[in-house]
């Protein structure tokens, strides 16, 4: 960034991963300013305040010390870990801060409807990172459904396939293995994947039933031989979820080094990586963990249309892009978040699109979406308009509350009404929904 450049002025809360990749992105275009970062790790917080150029007096170690220091920005991005979210957001947008917030938006319903009661009443915007509204691949398929490409969209199927190993690096050694202390898995890996069957679809479902458990990573699954740890593992070669194999593969390499080895260790050499995991939680074998989130799970949806919808999140698959297909009444789509495959029912014909390959990972990381939303919100920032986000927080409101019904649903082993858009049912209760439109019910 050089002296010249001016633009809207940014805080970072948490300068993890996404928070520094949002930074970069930002400091790249030269359309804003990096100027404030709260991070409690002290290294974290010292690499990103000189890469951002940042005084000590505008650098923290708190998201509470940035508050108390008053508004220094006109715009925060929130990358904390999922229960740090709704404390600053609410706090932040109370003193005039435009939002920028990680998904979830919380922990839980009540603070979710804070977040967004906050940001209303402060007049501020507030955004979710749901970052797959921001790619290419999003707005052709909205593109070709509302063009009428399929005639009337019946069914939908989606599929996000976690990867065998990211699963176990983040989901049983690591921050999100516990409900307790992030949520339920639906909401912190898969919430965006919600949103982003309800944007592509047109509308929220109003009902839903869920299927799912921790079926594998378990300890009665442990092979006979397993230590606790994989470093005096004597199977540990055979084993899929070997952490010496997973965090060593990752030296030489800066992406992987980056993540998921980052948030193992910051000593990047073979020493450092094995202190680490002799040590560190990263290191345990993941069936003597302390995990509780399920390792798969299914979400069967109906809309108000009378449109049907099925969402599966799974451990058990390459670490791939999302792969989608939706069933219309007179042709289907289908797409694997890099190409589209369109067939017409009246021709027999299948059209093919890929859209802006460049802008698309095969490899299932969204990069390019991150760095679509970070322009985004600094564009929205300059104009003083929420127009080029992608969604509100009421729309995002919506969608958790899609994901916190499947939960009960999940729970109970029941079907479960979703409470009406942006608003919650009196007392608890499950709001009535509106009569289906477009295809008969019995």
């Amino acid at each position: 960034m050089t002296a010249e450049t001016r633009g809207p002025t940014i805080a970072v809360v948490g300068a993890g991963l996404r928070g520094s990749s949002y930074a970069r992105r930002i400091r790249a275009t030269a359309r804003g300013r990096v100027v404030a970062v709260a991070e409690p790790d002290p290294l974290r917080r010292e690499r990103f305040a000189a890469e951002h150029r940042i005084p000590p007096e505008r650098t923290f170690a708190s998201w509470t010390d940035l508050a108390a220091a008053g508004r220094l920005a006109d715009g925060a991005i929130i990358a904390t870990q999922d229960a740090e979210h709704a404390e600053p957001a609410v706090r932040l947008a109370g003193q005039g801060y435009h939002i920028l917030l990680e998904k979830p938006m919380a922990t839980t319903e009540a603070d979710a409807e804070r977040v967004v009661e906050a940001a209303e009443r402060a007049g501020t915007m507030l955004a979710v990172c749901h970052v797959l509204r921001y790619t290419p691949y999003t707005r052709m398929i909205r593109k070709l459904l509302e063009d009428g490409r399929i005639g009337t969209p019946i069914t939908v199927q989606h599929l996000e396939p976690v990867g065998w190993w990211h699963h176990a690096h983040s989901y049983v050694r690591g921050n999100w293995r516990r409900e307790d202390e992030s949520g339920p898995m639906l909401m912190t890996k898969s919430v965006h994947d919600i949103d982003w069957m309800i944007h592509i679809m047109g509308e929220r479902p109003s009902r839903v039933s869920s299927f799912g458990r921790r079926s594998h990573f378990r300890p009665e699954n442990r092979p006979d031989g397993a230590a606790d740890r994989c470093l005096d593992c004597r199977v540990e070669a055979g084993c899929p979820y070997s952490a010496t194999r997973l965090y060593l593969s990752c030296l030489g390499d800066p992406e992987r080094e980056a993540w998921p080895l980052g948030a193992v260790t910051h000593d990047r050499t073979e020493a450092g990586v094995l202190a680490a995991l002799r040590d560190g939680p990263y290191g345990r074998c993941v069936y003597a963990c302390d995990n509780d989130v399920v390792d798969h799970q299914v979400v069967n949806m109906e809309f108000p249309s009378g449109a049907t919808g099925t969402f599966t999140v799974t451990a058990f698959s390459p670490y791939a892009q999302r792969q989608t297909r939706i069933f219309g009444s007179a042709g289907c789509v289908e797409g694997d978040g890099v190409r589209i495959s369109l067939r017409d029912f009246v021709t027999g014909e299948v059209e093919t699109f890929e859209p802006e390959p460049d802008h698309a990972s095969p490899d299932g990381r969204h990069d390019a979406a991150d760095e679509a939303l970070a322009d985004a919100f600094v564009a929205a920032l300059a104009a003083g308009d929420p127009a080029p986000l992608g969604s509100d927080g009421r729309e995002s409101l919506d969608s958790h509350r899609v994901v916190w019904a499947a939960e009960r649903a999940r729970r109970a082993g029941t079907v479960t009404a979703v409470t009406a858009p942006h608003a919650a049912a009196p007392d608890g209760a499950l709001s009535p929904q509106p009569p289906a439109k477009g295809i008969p019910t019995p």
